[in-house]
């Protein structure tokens, strides 16, 4: 499974925003040297690099993801792009579904090593990879056994 964040701009996007952002602020900030505010287009032009820089490192956000392999030994996850790494075994590993800040969070337990997976993602969402986890995790533990 690929988990990776709701991102409701593409680049082009972005870049369209942040342009009629900076638009919208150097009109107003001519009108406002205009009539007698000689200060205006500075600050706007200061608030438009602020606004940009931020919405960039909002967007940027949205870059990471994480990779959860399952085979019939083993369960890693791969956060990207960090490239931190953790590997489970799926016969001990553990789903759990625990609330807290307001929100539900995801761990994977096993032999004392917790991971959090999927804080990028929606309540709903965390809910459906819960659930998806456990049955993929009853499945190959109930075929091992066999």
């Amino acid at each position: 499974m690929w988990l990776k964040p709701n991102r409701a701009l593409s680049r082009r996007d972005l870049r369209r925003v942040i342009g009629v952002l900076v638009a919208l602020a150097l009109t107003t900030a001519g009108l406002g040297a205009w009539q007698g505010n000689v200060f205006a287009p500075l600050f706007a032009l200061v608030e438009s690099f602020a606004v940009a820089f931020a919405l960039g490192v909002a967007w940027r956000a949205g870059d990471r993801s994480e990779r959860i392999t399952l085979d019939e030994s083993s369960l890693e996850v791969q956060s990207l792009p960090g490239r931190r790494s953790a590997r489970f075994q799926t016969y001990w590993v553990r789903v759990q579904l625990r609330s807290g800040k307001g929100s539900a969070r995801l761990w994977l337990t096993s032999h004392g090593q917790e991971l959090e997976i999927g804080a990028f993602l929606a309540d709903e969402e965390r809910a459906e990879l819960s659930r998806k986890l456990k049955v993929l995790l009853a499945d190959i533990n109930s075929q091992q056994r066999r």
